[in-house]
């Protein structure tokens, strides 16, 4: 009888126990990310500052001289220029936290931050699985349908295009961030990650989350269709460029699409490999490593892509500067 008792209390404790620890979780998470290079916070701070103001001024004056220069009045600079504000979005909801943890060494960020954190994201990262498709779909009308192309890209079909990039994510990552943090966290509340993202936070769930890792895995698919639509219109566009009599006509085709084929590659490449590579296979560090590479390395490399492979944007720069100069 007596050990029956003791057997009873020591269940109602552990449930306190963890009912104290989940109450612990539940009020803020703290983000270890660069926290194994103590001595380098200051050196990191400034890389990372200097990485987000140069994502801010190069996306930025991408946005400016798209809107000011006439020769960039196409559907083509049009989606470009939606891009660019999408890339300081996108940043933006993720490099300012991570630089005020650098600076003030304070790592905490609370339950409902986070929860936001993530949303936003999810969101931002979503519109830009589908911007990416609608550019690639710009590029195929043009090459392979360029007769009709003015009459299907017009401009009512441009703002309905972006407009639909925009929204498509919403309630999709709504529903994926509502399902990841209607979880319980048990245990520790240490995120091994510079930012709140969802494979990390699954790690720190505790019971059964099957079910979320397949919400998760489904939202994940649901953003591959962007990808599989890129992936049609390229093969299509190749095709089209492979019987073009002319070699000079095959170069331009060619150049007007490397640029945005590099810049799929990097953001499609690294998110997809965190996503869906099993957890077996990858370690934290490579979640890290990828998670910077889609959400600062790409962002920052966007400008340089778009204007150093592209004449246009190069001769509406250097206008642009002498105008300022």
């Amino acid at each position: 009888m007596t050990r029956t008792k003791l057997k009873s209390f020591q269940q109602m404790e552990d449930r306190k126990n963890e009912a104290k620890a989940n109450d612990s979780v539940l009020v803020e998470f703290i983000l270890l990310g660069f926290a194994n290079l103590p001595n380098h916070q200051g050196f990191l701070f400034v890389i990372f500052l200097v990485i987000y103001m140069s994502i801010l001024v190069g996306n930025g004056l991408i946005m400016v001289i798209t809107k000011m220069d006439p020769n960039l009045q196409t559907p083509m600079y049009f989606f470009l220029s939606h891009f660019s504000f999408l890339e300081i979005c996108y940043t933006s909801v993720t490099l300012p936290r991570m630089l005020s943890n650098l600076l003030t060494q304070k790592r905490n960020i609370s339950f409902l931050s986070c929860a936001i954190q993530l949303c936003f994201f999810l969101i931002l990262g979503g519109t830009e699985c589908f911007l990416l498709a609608v550019m690639a779909y710009d590029r195929y009308v043009a090459i392979c349908m360029p007769l009709n192309y003015p009459v299907i890209m017009n401009s009512k079909t441009c703002v309905q295009l972006v407009v639909g990039s925009w929204i498509s994510a919403i309630p999709v990552q709504i529903a994926e961030t509502y399902q990841i943090f209607s979880l319980h966290f048990c245990g520790s509340n240490k995120l091994n990650h510079f930012f709140c993202d969802a494979p990390p936070l699954l790690k720190l769930a505790c019971g059964d989350i099957s079910i979320n890792e397949l919400y998760s895995y489904a939202g994940a698919i649901l953003f591959a269709i962007p990808f599989l639509l890129i992936l049609v219109s390229y093969i299509k566009i190749i095709t089209t460029i492979q019987k073009l009599p002319s070699a000079m006509g095959r170069q331009k085709a060619f150049s007007t699409c490397s640029s945005h084929l590099m810049v799929v590659g990097l953001f499609f490449g690294s998110g997809m490999i965190s996503y869906f590579l099993p957890k077996s296979k990858k370690s934290s560090g490579i979640d890290k490593i990828l998670s910077l590479i889609y959400s600062t390395v790409t962002p920052v490399f966007n400008p340089l892509i778009y204007s150093l492979r592209n004449k246009d944007v190069i001769v509406a720069l250097k206008k642009f500067i002498l105008k300022l100069s």
